[in-house]
């Protein structure tokens, strides 16, 4: 048992139990510790039989077993083992017993016990108190001071013990309980503390006996260099001081004051920080001139010096340069008024040189910086001049130019009038070329926008003449009647001039005109002589106000039958005409980059909406070629957005919609397609580095790139793929070795364009092809002179020959650009071939024309010639084919199988000859490549497909109809029914099979071959929608001869036909036997020549079978039929014997050749004498009469087979 505390008896009764609790887990003694610790003492505890209140619990002794399996139980910090227990066990080996020889370990728990002691302090615990009681019925207090001594208890047993007095006394003594308390004072000084001062802490406790331990984020305190403690009591008051020299960021945080190990108190320790707040304390130093150096620039160092008062001292160097304002002027190479479109600059001049940093602005806003340049003219002046092209009322205002020293603004400023004066383009002139009479007024007119008074003169064969103004909408129009006499012979040119108020002129592009004796034409549009041609203005379109608005362009009229017709339309839509003059404006302006990003946003989203516009009309196509031309020069990031919006609307127009525009383009010698790829060379050129290239894919484009970073060692390797286009493939690689040597943060990018190799104009070799994709390599770095660049191409057309690889000389064609094949090296690998460049620009591959396809005017090969006799031999063979069925229908078609056999047999002629027409059509399209559109040998290869299909189809119909005749004998069908399922098979299936392959082919391009008008084989494999119905025709029918001629073989009861319809069949079946294998064994060798390695043998075998087709239908088709030359020799017979003779030939074969039945047979019997009675010899008379027999039996038995 613990020392019992004696205490009055008016006090109650006090015990100290003891408790021990055993578990295994060791966690649990600090989760004990931090409950007592959280405890608020007296713990009351009511039971029936008393009320006890706990003031206190403590853990005092703690056994645990060590690693070497030994116990050691020891005490915790105020405690001990009394010396009788450390005596009678075995003490701790880390344990030293005090001179009391009390321990604090030992290796046993003693088994009647006690526990660990609370040790006295050496001394008694000396504890005043000053008790304040208050007066019920007088005012006031009464203190009455005392002193209590007892043995060393802690702080909270003497807290508890000083709650229970007022308790313990009477309640109307009122003890004020807060005069029990114990204080305890802390303090931190100084109050605001920065690094390196000197910090003192204060614990100070009235209790003359109490241990004090300091703790820094629960490490104890320790004294030290830069650390001391010191603990003194004096006069029953108990101090401890923690003194810190030097504070640093380390001691910042939490600092707890520990008295007796159980009573805490916290401190926290914070550095101040200085920083700009309203409370912080500046301290400037201003130089007067005086203080300034005569030297301009000349550096001087002042040193701020600041301490605490507390140990803290910092200081700062300051270094000031000295700067002289520097005098600024601005001058104008012109007047301060300059006309619109005119160029003019303005010269800023400071006495100060320094060209770090000068702008220019115009009414506070930025100008570019290309726009200005500036010079050190000498130490000490600099010159900036700002030069602009053409002027627009952008320009008009206040500009000021600003040089910079550090932070120092020097500047000065002058005001520019921009005066309205039209542009030469702008001004609409009627009529731009047209006709004259002679004494005949004409009227010239001059229209401009806007609302601006000018002086406007007509000029005509050098004789000025004033005019007269007329408002038209927003146009206002200048006109001027002219008249030439008859005597002129010569054309005549006419021009107005437009002079502003301030005196400049503008004069427009001449009017020329041509004079005519007679008119043919005459009207609003104006006059001229048949197959004459004028070029007119647009018409103005109306807004939604139904104002006339100008449209850009031109219409040329052609007179025809007295009446003007239009015969080209060179005028710009409304949204693109607005699109284009807001480009000018743009790039004219002072800072276009700002506005760039926004315009291509409308530019993007309009093009869209006029795609039809750009698809019909080059004008409009070649509007936006100009418009892209003039905002690529204009720096700007490589953003997604930015480069998307640009790329989209040249996507839109390289489409494979805009093809017919673009050879309309081409057609006028304009370098449209040259401008297009220089203008997306010169973007991409211009796209500022952020932290990487946006990869952009379209349809017809994509676009990758990379920005050099420092020190960079990776290839730069990139592959472009177009899947809608025949998988079109193609790769960039520049090795490591020449991308390191390229300045850091510039860029590489690489276009790739599926579609523009149709768009390019052609090489002058006309039997080279470009052959692949459009691959344009750009950077904005300057190249190594080694540098190298290999490009890898997939062939389009795996058949054309002899690669060459090319790059676009945009000087080439008096600056209209052609293909170059300077500086490359080609390689064939198979399928690809890979270009070896030494610089860099847009690439290609140029291919020549395989053995189909030979140049324009070179000689007709061997296969020409089998191509054009044998297509001569067949359209006359089908002419004669039809004419033949024309003329014996009637008689040739008496019963069903006869009537359907023939149905089928034209309808393959016919067919046939349509598709030779077409082959016949699309010949000179396919070898001159000249005259006529790309749309003519679209059809053409669209119906040859069609009747191609045709006869093979007829074919099947043919065999499907004598398989019905014979397998279905005892079912009958209508002919009716039976035409409608023979023409249905014969050309409504090749109709939805050609509709459907040209609808899936022809939107990617796909549908015919480059170089032939027939169906596209390398790109789309278009040429099986043709190879796989026809081979699957012939072995339809294959089969359907087989089963017929078992059935003709082993003929079952009911089943056998009459003796006309057996031979309609039998004729049927040689049709069907003899034209299906000639048909397929003709594919069959088209099919064997798409291979790249076949034979010259598989070609000669095609072009033979298939440009004697027309010969083997009329053949076997029409002459091999007997009733077909029995009708003709009927029909036109020049004597009644041969057509007997025919008959009898006829009949004859209508019967076994040796039977009794037969007329030859018979014969034969009479002439040998096969009955035993000799026969006399046959007359001429007795011949005809048994003839004519003959032949009215057979005219009885084709009447009763008709009737059957």
């Amino acid at each position: 048992m613990h020392q019992r505390i004696a205490a009055p008896d008016l006090f109650p009764v006090e015990y100290e139990i003891d408790i021990e609790i055993s578990s295994r887990d060791s966690s649990l003694l600090g989760a004990m510790k931090d409950y007592f610790k959280n405890l608020s003492f007296p713990v009351i505890v009511n039971t029936p039989d008393a009320a006890m209140n706990i003031s206190s619990l403590n853990v005092t002794t703690i056994c645990s077993l060590t690693s070497n399996n030994e116990t050691r139980c020891s005490c915790v910090s105020g405690y001990g083992w009394p010396a009788a227990v450390c005596k009678a066990n075995s003490i701790c080996s880390s344990t030293i017993p005090t001179q009391e020889e009390i321990c604090d370990c030992i290796t046993q728990l003693p088994s009647q016990g006690p526990y660990c002691q609370l040790q006295p302090g050496g001394k008694l615990c000396l504890v005043s108190y000053s008790m304040k009681f208050n007066q019920e019925r007088e005012a006031g207090s009464v203190i009455v001071d005392f002193e209590i001594k007892a043995a060393s208890a802690t702080v909270t047993q003497i807290e508890s013990a000083s709650r229970n007095i007022p308790q313990s006394l009477d309640k109307s003594y009122m003890v004020d309980p807060d005069s029990l308390a114990i204080t305890v004072n802390i303090s931190v000084s100084p109050k605001n503390i920065f690094q390196g001062d000197t910090v003192i802490m204060n614990c100070e406790i009235l209790l003359d006996t109490v241990n004090v331990a300091w703790y820094h984020s629960e490490r104890i305190i320790s004294n030290s260099i830069r650390r001391s403690i010191r603990t003194i009591t004096v006069e029953n008051t108990t101090k401890s001081v923690l003194e810190i020299t030097s504070v640093t960021q380390d001691d910042t945080g939490t600092i707890v004051s520990l008295l007796q190990n159980v009573y805490m108190e916290v401190l926290h320790l914070w550095l101040r920080t200085v920083s700009l707040t309203p409370n912080c304390t500046e301290y400037t130093l201003q130089a007067n001139r005086s203080q300034c150096p005569i030297t301009p620039g000349t550096e001087i160092t002042y040193t701020c010096e600041l301490s605490t008062g507390n140990g803290a001292l910092r200081s700062k160097a300051i270094k000031v340069t000295y700067l002289r304002a520097a005098n600024v002027e601005i001058s104008s190479s012109t007047k301060a008024q300059v006309s619109e479109g005119h160029n003019f600059s303005l010269t800023c001049t400071s006495d100060v040189s320094n060209c770090n940093n000068v702008t220019w602005q115009i009414e506070s806003k930025i100008i570019d910086s290309r726009l200005y340049i500036c010079n050190l003219e000498s130490p000490s002046k600099a010159r900036s001049v700002l030069t602009v092209k053409a002027a627009t009322q952008a320009w008009n205002g206040t500009y000021t130019c600003t040089f910079f020293q550090e932070s120092l603004p020097s500047s000065a400023s002058t005001t520019v009038e921009i005066v309205p004066l039209p542009l030469k383009q702008n001004i609409v002139l009627d009529p731009i070329q047209g006709f004259i009479r002679c004494n005949v007024p004409q009227v010239l007119k001059c229209c401009i926008n806007g609302t601006e008074n000018y002086n406007v003169t007509f000029t005509v064969q050098q004789r000025e003449s004033r005019d007269v103004k007329k408002t038209q909408g927003n146009q206002v129009c200048y006109t001027y009647n002219y008249a030439e006499s008859c005597n002129s012979k010569s054309d005549v040119e006419a021009y107005c001039t437009f002079v502003n108020r301030i005196q400049d002129k503008v004069q427009s592009s001449p009017m020329k005109l041509s004079i005519i004796p007679e008119v043919m034409c005459s009207d609003n549009i104006g006059v001229g002589q048949q197959g004459a041609q004028i070029t007119k203005p647009c018409p103005a379109s109306k807004d939604v106000k139904v104002t006339s608005i100008p449209v850009r362009g031109s219409v040329i009229y052609k007179c025809t039958n007295k009446i003007w017709q239009v015969v080209r339309n060179n005028c710009i839509s409304d949204q693109i005409s607005t699109l284009l003059s807001s480009a000018e404006s743009l790039v004219s302006g002072p800072n276009p980059a700002e506005q760039l990003a926004t315009y291509l946003v409308t530019l993007h989203n309009n093009t869209i909406k006029e795609q039809q516009e750009i698809n019909n009309s080059s004008a409009n196509l070649g509007a936006v070629i100009t418009i892209l031309d003039l905002v690529s020069t204009i720096p700007t990031d490589a953003e997604q957005s930015t480069m998307t919006n640009f790329l989209s609307t040249v996507n839109i127009i390289v489409n494979s919609s805009t093809i017919l525009a673009w050879e309309d383009l081409n057609k006028q010698q304009t370098r449209k397609s040259s401008l297009l790829l220089d203008s997306v060379e010169k973007f991409s050129r211009s796209l500022r580095p952020t932290n990487k290239i946006p990869s952009i894919t379209s349809t017809n484009l994509q676009l990758q790139g990379i920005v050099i970073a420092e020190n960079s060692t990776s290839d730069y390797n990139k592959s472009f793929t177009f899947s809608n286009s025949a998988n079109l493939s193609g790769n960039v690689l520049i090795n490591r070795n020449k991308t390191e040597n390229l300045k850091p943060n510039s860029t590489i990018i690489t276009v790739a364009f599926s579609t523009l190799r149709y768009i390019l104009p052609k090489p002058n070799e006309t039997d080279k092809d470009v052959n692949g994709l459009v691959m344009m390599t750009t950077t904005n770095s300057t190249l190594p002179t080694d540098f190298q660049i290999s490009l890898t191409f997939a062939k389009s057309n795996s058949s054309l020959k002899k690669p060459q690889c090319v790059f676009w000389n945009f000087s080439l064609s008096d600056n209209a650009g052609g293909w170059d094949d300077t500086g490359c090296e080609p390689k064939d690998e198979g399928d690809n071939i890979i270009c070896t460049c030494n610089h860099l620009t847009s690439f290609s591959i140029l291919m020549s024309l395989d053995l189909e396809s030979p140049p324009s005017g070179a000689p007709l090969q061997p296969l020409d010639y089998i191509t054009y006799i044998g297509l001569s031999i067949s359209i006359a063979s089908l002419v004669i084919c039809i004419l033949i069925e024309s003329l014996v229908w009637k008689y040739v078609t008496k019963n069903r199988t006869s009537y359907m056999r023939h149905v089928c047999i034209l309808n393959i002629a016919v067919s046939l000859l349509i598709a030779d027409i077409w082959f016949i059509v699309a010949a000179p399209i396919q070898d001159t490549k000249e005259g006529v559109t790309r749309n003519v040998c679209i059809a053409a290869t669209f119906f040859i497909h069609l009747f191609y299909l045709s006869v093979f189809f007829w074919m099947l119909a043919l065999g499907l109809m004598i398989f019905y005749r014979l397998v279905f004998i005892l079912h009958d069908t209508s002919k009716t029914i039976q035409k409608a399922v023979a023409f249905s098979l014969g050309y409504g299936c090749p109709l939805i099979i050609s509709v459907i392959t040209i609808a899936v082919t022809q939107p990617h391009d796909a549908y015919r071959r480059e170089n032939a008008c027939w169906l596209n084989w390398e790109k789309s494999k278009a040429l099986l929608a043709f190879v796989v119905p026809a081979l699957i025709i012939v072995a339809v029918n294959s089969i359907i001869a087989v089963v017929i001629l078992v059935k003709i073989l082993r003929p079952t009861i009911g089943e056998k036909p009459s003796k006309q319809e057996r031979s309609s069949v039998i004729q049927a079946i040689k049709n069907v036997a003899t034209l299906t294998p000639l048909f397929g064994l003709t594919w069959g060798f088209g099919l064997a020549t798409l291979s790249k390695d076949s034979s010259i043998a598989f070609h000669i075998l095609f072009t033979l079978l298939n440009a004697f087709q027309g010969l083997f239908i009329l053949v076997f088709g029409t002459l091999r039929d007997k009733k077909v030359l029995e009708a003709l020799l009927n029909k036109y017979s020049f004597a009644r014997w041969s057509t007997q003779q025919t008959k009898l030939t006829s009949l004859g074969d209508s019967a076994p050749v040796f039977s009794m039945s037969s007329p030859f047979s018979e014969a034969l019997n009479n002439l040998f004498g096969k009955a035993g009675i000799p026969t006399p010899s046959l007359t001429v008379s007795v011949l005809l009469r048994r003839m004519k027999v003959l032949w009215k039996e057979n005219i009885k038995l084709e009447q009763r087979e008709t009737i059957l």
